[in-house]
C-alpha cells in the first residue's frame, strides 16, 4: 500500500478484526506504547471494534506527559529570570507545574517563547548575544538527533548563550519497568513506530526475551493498528515473544545510523525520574561532558529542585495501563483540555486528551449498527461513528 486512505480502508480493516477474531481464544491486554497511536485509536474507535477478549491499554509514550513535576519546575525556575528567552514546544506551555504553568509566566512577563524546531533556538541565540536562550529538550529518541544536532551547532558556532534543559528519555526501559511492577497487566506491546525509525528494533530484543512479551512495532494508521494487534494476538496464542515490525515502510531493523552516531556523540545515557511512574535507572539522556558547558540545569543551579507530585491525578496509573481516563472522577468534569489537572489531559498526544477530544467523557450512547459487541458504548457525536470501517 502507497497511499494514506488505503491504511484508513474500511474493507481492509474489517477483514483484520475479523482475524483478531477468530484468532483469539482468550483474553489478552495489549499496551500501544506511543500516544500517537492511542489517539488514532480512540478516534477511529479500533478498540471497541475488537472482540471482548482483546483489551487495549495506553502507554507511557507521550513525551510531554512523562516529563517529570520537577523539571517542570525547574523551567519555570529558569524562565522566570529576566536575562533568559525560554524557548519550548507549544504542548510544554500549560504542562501545570507546582505552582502554575510557563502560559501563566509569559502573561506575568516572562520572555518564554513556542518554537518549532530547536535549531530556532539556537538562531535566537546567535541573533541574542546579551540573551541567555534556553531551549527545554524533551522527548523519546524521535526528537533526540535534532536536540543534538542544536547542541552541536552551538557549540561549532560558540554560542556562549545557548543552553539547553534536558529531559530526554527512552522507551526500552519503561517498558521493562512496567512488565517489573507486581500489578503488571501488560502481555504483549504495539511498538513505537516513530522512535523506531531513529532507534531501530534491535533494542527490544532483550525485553521480549527477558519477559517473554510479544513486541510487534506498529504505525499509526487503523489499519497499521489492526495488523499490529493481529500479529501479537497470534504470537501470544501460539506462545511466542518475538519482535516483529509491522511498520517496516518507515522502520529498519537497525534504525537511522547517522541519527544514532549523532546522539551517541551529545548525549550519554543516565537515570531519569518519570512524572506518575517514578525513578527509572538508565531510562534518559543527559549531555556528555564534552558539550556540559551548554547544560541549563547546571548553569542556572536547578538541580536542587524536587517536588513531589499529586495524588488527585491518576495519570501514573493511565501510563502504566493499570486505568483509564475515565476511571478518573476528575475526567470530563474538574478536569478538561480547558482546565487540566495533570499532563495526559494538557498533552495533545496524552490519553486523556484523546477520550476528550474524541467524545468519550459524554454519556454512552447507543450500539452501532454492524459493530462487534465492544464497540455498544460508542457515542455517536465522535469521529469513530463516523469512520466507515468495521
Amino acid at each position: 500500500m502507497k497511499y494514506l486512505d488505503e491504511y484508513r480502508d474500511g474493507a481492509a480493516a474489517r477483514k483484520l478484526a475479523a482475524a483478531i477474531a477468530r484468532a483469539a481464544t482468550r483474553p489478552w491486554t495489549i499496551m500501544e506504547v506511543c500516544g500517537g497511536q492511542t489517539h488514532t485509536i480512540v478516534k477511529y474507535g479500533i478498540d471497541r471494534i475488537l472482540p471482548r477478549e482483546i483489551e487495549l491499554v495506553h502507554g507511557p509514550g507521550c513525551p510531554v506527559c512523562v516529563t517529570s513535576l520537577e523539571m517542570i519546575d525547574r523551567a519555570h525556575a529558569i524562565a522566570a529570570r529576566p536575562d533568559v528567552v525560554f524557548c519550548s514546544y507549544g504542548d510544554m506551555l500549560r504542562v501545570p507545574g507546582s505552582r502554575g504553568d510557563l502560559l501563566a509566566l509569559k502573561a506575568r512577563g516572562s520572555d518564554v517563547r513556542i518554537v518549532y524546531s530547536p535549531l530556532d533556538a539556537v538562531n535566537l541565540a546567535a541573533a541574542n548575544p546579551a540573551k541567555q536562550v534556553v531551549f527545554f529538550a524533551i522527548g523519546f529518541e524521535t526528537t533526540a538527533p535534532a536536540n543534538a544536532m542544536a547542541v552541536w551547532q552551538a557549540r561549532k558556532r560558540r554560542l556562549a548563550n545557548f543552553s539547553v534543559l534536558v529531559s530526554q528519555v527512552l522507551v526500552p526501559p519503561a517498558m521493562a519497568a512496567i512488565l517489573r511492577s507486581p500489578d503488571n497487566r501488560v502481555q504483549g506491546f504495539l511498538g513505537p513506530g516513530h522512535v523506531c525509525t531513529v532507534a531501530g528494533c534491535t533494542e527490544y530484543e532483550p525485553i521480549a526475551n527477558r519477559f517473554h512479551v510479544p513486541i510487534v512495532v506498529t504505525g499509526f494508521e487503523p489499519v497499521d493498528l489492526l495488523e499490529g494487534v493481529l500479529r501479537v494476538v497470534r504470537q501470544l496464542e501460539q506462545g511466542r515473544a518475538d519482535v516483529e515490525n509491522q511498520y517496516s515502510r518507515a522502520v529498519q531493523t537497525q534504525g537511522n545510523a547517522a541519527a544514532r552516531a549523532l546522539i551517541e556523540d551529545v548525549f550519554e545515557v543516565c537515570d531519569r525520574n518519570w512524572r506518575g511512574i517514578g525513578p527509572i535507572p538508565m531510562s534518559g539522556y543527559k549531555l556528555r561532558a564534552a558539550y556540559r558547558d551548554h547544560d541549563a540545569e547546571t548553569r542556572f543551579d536547578v538541580s536542587y529542585i524536587k517536588t513531589q507530585e499529586s495524588s488527585a491525578c491518576i495519570s501514573g496509573a493511565i501510563l502504566k495501563g493499570l486505568k483509564k481516563p475515565h476511571h478518573c472522577p476528575a475526567f470530563g468534569t474538574d478536569c478538561t483540555p480547558q482546565n487540566p489537572l495533570g499532563a495526559t489531559m494538557v498533552s495533545s498526544e496524552g490519553a486523556c486528551a484523546a477520550y476528550y477530544a474524541h467524545g468519550r467523557h459524554r454519556a454512552p450512547i447507543v450500539p452501532l449498527e454492524g459493530l462487534s459487541p465492544a464497540a455498544s458504548n460508542q457515542d455517536l457525536s465522535s469521529p469513530s461513528a463516523r469512520w466507515k470501517g468495521p
